[in-house]
């Protein structure tokens, strides 16, 4: 055998020339993560780290909030020894149930330069984005997450003159709610009332590949909890490429 050792390379800026993102999936999530690698994968020198964090199945305030103090665990594992550009904390109604800067405050733990979003942080900025106050708003959700969603949402001055939910309380249910289910319950969102936007909560839900057509025909801005988060994370990296193939909020700029 001739072994050969030492032998010359040269290093370039590899898969992240563009930016570093890191996102914080729950265990029990069966749907972000094809969601945003299939926006990602339209992204050239942005590169994507996952880490998951454990939590319950069942989605009840109380174990929403147990996910906190692993969120700074989860946060050191995307690249050791080198920052990220931006942490994504993939879960809607845990970052309402902690509170959006509890949430940046674990994550800054373990990544202190990082600009951080959650799906709800996210959702505020698309609203922005696309100037509307007026939100449909559609959850899995079961009654009791609902209450704090809602309550969240209204706090911050964003009118819900809609809210709709499956009532599902199982995130590995969530995951199976068909996109066809999903589409009916946008369209009875925006029946029931003038709204001028819609807002699909939960990492959870599909909605990302259908988002395009169906926003076009619904003639309203859309976005769910994946879709505005990457969008968001995008964005705060620096990454100012539009994707009109995602929808309208992918052609827009931070407001």
């Amino acid at each position: 055998m001739i072994l050969i050792e030492r032998l010359p390379f040269e290093l370039d800026d590899g898969i992240a020339k563009r930016a570093k993102i890191g996102l914080i999936v729950l265990a029990t999530d069966y749907t972000i993560e094809h969601e945003w690698r299939t926006i990602f994968h339209h992204l050239n020198g942005v590169a994507l780290y996952q880490s998951r964090i454990l939590n319950d199945d069942l989605i009840t305030a109380k174990s929403l909030k147990a996910m906190q103090p692993r969120i700074t665990f989860c946060a050191e594992l995307f690249t050791p020894g080198t920052p990220v550009n931006v942490v994504a904390y993939g879960c809607t109604s845990a970052s309402i149930a902690i509170g959006e800067e509890k949430v940046f405050e674990n994550i800054h733990a373990a990544q202190p330069t990082a600009h951080c979003t959650t799906p709800i942080t996210a959702a505020f900025a698309a609203f922005k984005a696309f100037n509307a106050n007026r939100i449909g708003v559609l959850t899995p959700y079961p009654a009791e997450v609902n209450k704090i969603v809602a309550k969240y949402i209204a706090d911050r001055g964003v009118e819900v003159p809609v809210f709709g939910s499956f009532n599902e309380d199982r995130d590995s249910n969530v995951s199976r709610i068909t996109p066809d289910s999903i589409e009916k319950g946008v369209r009875e969102i925006i029946k029931r009332a003038s709204v001028e936007a819609v807002f699909v909560s939960c990492t959870s839900v599909r909605l990302v590949e259908a988002c395009k057509e169906l926003e076009v025909s619904l003639g309203v801005p859309l976005t769910s909890s994946n879709h505005a988060m990457a969008w968001h994370a995008m964005r705060l990296a620096g990454i100012d490429d539009q994707l009109p193939r995602f929808g309208s909020l992918f052609e827009l700029p931070l407001p």
